[in-house]
């Protein structure tokens, strides 16, 4: 007797038989018979198909089967809500990724992601309570105990491997719009919490989030976690290097300005990435064209009604260099980019008057003699200040210096190695207000907005498990927005109103599901669910 491994060319999948030769008497050869023991997983383990490997439980490892926990006990539990999340689950290819990287745990993983989607926002500590009224796929409570050692427990090879199974998932041709967020923490024992450029203003450390989302999917396939003192500018070569090792080969990049530097564009250069990055206006090749079109862009043959915005571009040579450390040398280059530069009316008027709010108050500190420190550069800047024994203070506007900084009000610029046509990378660009979106609903809905963890690898779980809870936030919300039923409902709406939908559940019998109004039936088909039968 052996165990014969055979390939499924359709599926993809690897069985396991036991082969049992024997002689065939009228062939007069060596024959061999088959028995189907069960599909070869990822890690080489031999997972049962059927019940034939039952009667023999030391031959292979127990695994449990797939669906929820069975039901131990009559009860009436709400059901609408965790249908629609068990259906997307199952669309998006989660459950099945979840099973793969976590096959011990997928189902305690999933149960609080349900519960961070639908708790809306309260805290870990009341998941007893939401879990002994609703139908969830782990079906017990999970204590905070044991949740916090299930959160250490998730690996970082676990983690890039979800990563690389979601990833595969998504449409290889869309962009992907890259983002971050500050997260405030009062914590002093994680290592990553640092004071830096904290988004919301708050005087607090912080750790820093990365997402990656798929412009056109509207789904985040990618999270890092880094030290809050770290600048979105050092983060693109670490992110390009996370995509080789990944496996996903060339890519297309949507960046907002703080990502921009010389270096990171010669990075996405030379990994051949396509790239839509926004660009200060205080770069000189930028100066020089807005410069160029100052009069122009203004003019109605320029102007694009869908965006409402004067538009121009430009092709021009990029001034590539490589250094190369083993060869001891600069490759330098030139390589084709398209420089897009738009005009808003309304953001010239309101940069103006923003800019006179902020001189008058320059100018009263100076008069005042209550000057700031972090000023000094501005007064500077815009200011000739005299003092005498007879006159006092007397302070006179660099004109000058004004009219430059007025100079690029109501302009913004794109670069894109790809993207010829300005309404299309501008289009493209904000796309990336989904990662915007996101950012909200994993701070406001999903609890994360200061941070509540004792040590490093409890942090990176939870933020893991909200991370997947995100995905389907992303995916309710794009739906939401495509189908228009924002019109009617805040997200909160629509999930109470499916919610609602309860079920009576018994040991070894499916639930029986209760009435499910025509209203709630449309939500499901609009987010293209199936309603619970």
């Amino acid at each position: 007797m052996a165990i014969v491994y055979q390939k499924d060319k359709r599926s993809g999948i690897t069985y396991a038989y036991d082969s049992i030769s024997y002689w065939d008497k009228e062939k007069k050869q060596s024959r061999a018979r088959r028995k189907l023991i069960g599909r070869v997983s990822e890690s080489g383990e031999i997972v049962p198909t059927d019940g034939r490997c039952s009667r023999d439980p030391g031959r292979l490892r127990k695994t449990q089967k797939r669906g929820p926990v069975p039901i131990t006990r009559i009860q009436r539990s709400f059901y609408g809500a965790t249908w629609l999340l068990d259906r997307i689950g199952e669309r998006l290819g989660l459950v099945d990724d979840l099973r793969a990287c976590f096959p011990d745990d997928y189902r305690k993983l999933l149960s609080i992601a349900y519960y961070l989607v639908l708790g809306n926002n309260r805290a870990l500590m009341y998941f007893k309570y939401w879990a002994d009224s609703h139908v969830h796929p782990f079906g017990e409570d999970i204590p905070s105990q044991d949740s916090s050692r299930l959160f250490a427990s998730i690996t970082e090879e676990s983690v890039r491997k979800f990563a690389r199974l979601q990833g595969r998932r998504r449409l290889e041709k869309e962009y992907w719009a890259y983002d971050s967020t500050s997260i405030s923490s009062y914590s002093e024992t994680l290592r990553q919490v640092k004071y830096g450029k904290n988004k919301e203003s708050d005087n607090l450390p912080q750790i820093n989030l990365l997402l990656l989302f798929g412009e056109e999917s509207g789904l985040p396939f990618y999270c890092r976690k880094l030290s809050g003192n770290i600048p979105d500018v050092k983060t693109v070569n670490t992110l390009v290097r996370e995509l080789d090792v990944l496996g996903y080969g060339k890519v297309k990049l949507v960046m907002d300005r703080g990502f921009y530097s010389k270096a990171n564009i010669d990075l996405l250069y030379r990994h051949h990435h396509k790239f839509i990055v926004a660009a200060g206006t205080g770069l000189s090749f930028v100066r020089e064209r807005i410069a160029e079109v100052r009069e122009s862009i203004r003019e109605y043959g320029s102007y694009d009604a869908l965006h409402g915005l004067g538009v121009s571009s430009f092709p021009m040579d990029w001034e590539y260099s490589q250094e190369r450390p083993r060869r001891k040398d600069t490759l330098a280059g030139t390589r084709r980019m398209y420089l897009h530069i738009y005009y808003n009316v309304q953001k010239a008027a309101d940069e103006e008057l923003e800019l006179n709010s902020r001189l008058d108050n320059l100018k009263g500190e100076l008069l005042s003699g209550r000057r700031v420190e972090r000023h000094e550069k501005a007064y500077g800047q815009f200011f000739e200040v005299r003092k005498t024994p007879v006159r006092g203070v007397s302070v006179r506007t660099r004109e000058d210096a004004v009219r430059e900084a007025r100079e690029g009000h109501g302009f913004f610029a794109l670069v894109s190695n790809e993207v010829k046509d300005p309404v299309r990378a501008l289009t493209i660009y904000r796309g990336k207000d989904i990662v915007e979106k996101a950012f909200g609903n994993l701070k406001e809905r999903l609890n994360c907005r200061r941070l509540l963890a004792s040590s490093e690898a409890s942090l990176d779980g939870k933020l893991f498990v909200e991370f997947v809870a995100l995905i389907y936030l992303a995916y309710i919300n794009g739906k939401m927005s495509e189908k228009g039923l924002y019109k009617d409902y805040t997200m909160d709406g629509l999930l109470l109103e499916l919610e609602s939908i309860q079920a009576m559940c018994e040991p070894g019998r499916a639930p029986i599901v209760g009435e499910v109004l025509e209203k709630q039936r449309k939500i499901y088909e609009a987010l293209e669910v199936p309603p619970p039968q």
